[in-house]
């Protein structure tokens, strides 16, 4: 039963691991950071670095602990090394890298996007490739087409905001709390979604995505309501812009599925806890027959059982890497890149 120690630090939670199996979560520590960067509207990436430094050593140790395992026992370790904040992955990185070298472990690299995916194979034990993926985070919005655990081809992504970064731009003008998405779902429950009409932006017949257009829309619509001295209901705002978002959102992937001929859709990323996208995908895939997958609500945010699931893939067909392991804050999903390029 191969054991897998995950470290993810790509943003603003420290989060060590360990699973077995690739499947089965022996523990998944989460120190979140949302408080400290709560009263600045937003994660402040040198404060996340700072405190990814004083929390990495903590939550590995008690992730040991929670799993009853020493690190005698783990037979490889799989860390986050990109994409993200590039001094956030840093700290994971050189964590991993210095665990590595001081038992004399196998050392993974493990791309951020893959991770989310591969929350799934946690929540859901008999789910296999292939499949088509949504990933919708606070930086990226991407669909994916996996032909196996270790095979993937990106069909499309966002053009400008990523979806969770638009959620959480809106809600900051609307004044709502830090991180935005949760708040924005909460309040469209009380709101009518067909009172304010968005556009949804056209991209063309492809699997591309485009944010910003949407963003400007909700924003001239509450300054020009602010200029008449016009009641807003926020309600209705956060209904109507989160319907422009998943009708996009859904729309795109159930073409996906149907250009690759697959009958099982992944949802994943931290906009995968939206109850607006889960009911909405839910009702799409049942309608073209096709199942769809996602994970809790723990799994959907940053944490690390999913690294330690996709490391566990690829430590399967060997795919290690040395120490010369680097953060690559702009790795692309599916991308064989474990070195910064030399200059």
């Amino acid at each position: 039963m191969p054991l897998i120690l995950g470290l993810e630090t790509s943003c603003d939670e420290t989060s060590a691991a360990i699973v077995a199996d690739g499947r089965t979560i022996l523990s998944n520590i989460i120190s979140s950071q949302i408080d400290v960067h709560q009263k600045f509207g937003g994660v402040v990436p040198e404060i996340a670095s700072r405190k990814h430094i004083e929390n990495v050593i903590p939550v590995v140790d008690e992730a040991l602990k929670t799993a009853g395992v020493n690190i005698t026992d783990i037979d490889a370790i799989g860390v986050t090394y990109g994409p993200g904040l590039v001094g956030a992955l840093l700290v994971g990185v050189a964590a991993a890298k210095s665990l590595a070298f001081a038992t004399d472990k196998k050392l993974i690299g493990v791309n951020h996007l893959e991770g989310h995916i591969f929350a799934n194979f946690l929540a859901h034990q008999h789910l296999e490739p292939p499949f088509v993926a949504l990933v919708v985070s606070g930086g990226h919005t991407s669909l994916v087409y996996q032909k196996s655990y270790n095979e993937f081809e990106l069909l499309g992504q966002t053009r400008d905001d990523a979806a969770g970064e638009a959620f959480d731009k809106i809600a900051r003008v609307m004044q709502l709390p830090y991180p935005g998405g949760p708040f924005i779902d909460r309040l469209a429950t009380e709101g009518n979604e067909d009172a304010i009409s968005f556009p949804r932006a056209k991209t063309g017949d492809n699997y591309e995505f485009s944010f910003s257009g949407l963003k400007s829309a909700v924003l001239n619509y509450l300054n020009s309501a602010k200029q008449k001295s016009e009641t807003v209901n926020n309600a209705d705002v956060a209904a109507s812009f989160q319907k422009a978002v998943v009708d996009v959102l859904v729309d795109k992937t159930i073409k996906a599925a149907r250009k690759c001929a697959v009958n099982k859709v992944v949802l994943a990323g931290g906009v995968a806890a939206n109850s607006k996208l889960r009911a909405e995908l839910t009702a799409a895939c049942a309608k073209v027959d096709r199942e769809l997958y996602y994970p809790s609500l723990t799994l959907c945010s940053d944490n690390a059982a999913m690294i330690a699931a996709r490391a566990f893939y690829k430590h399967q067909v060997g795919d290690w890497t040395d120490l010369r392991l680097n953060a690559l804050p702009s790795l692309k999903l599916g991308e064989k890149k474990y070195f910064a390029e030399k200059r």
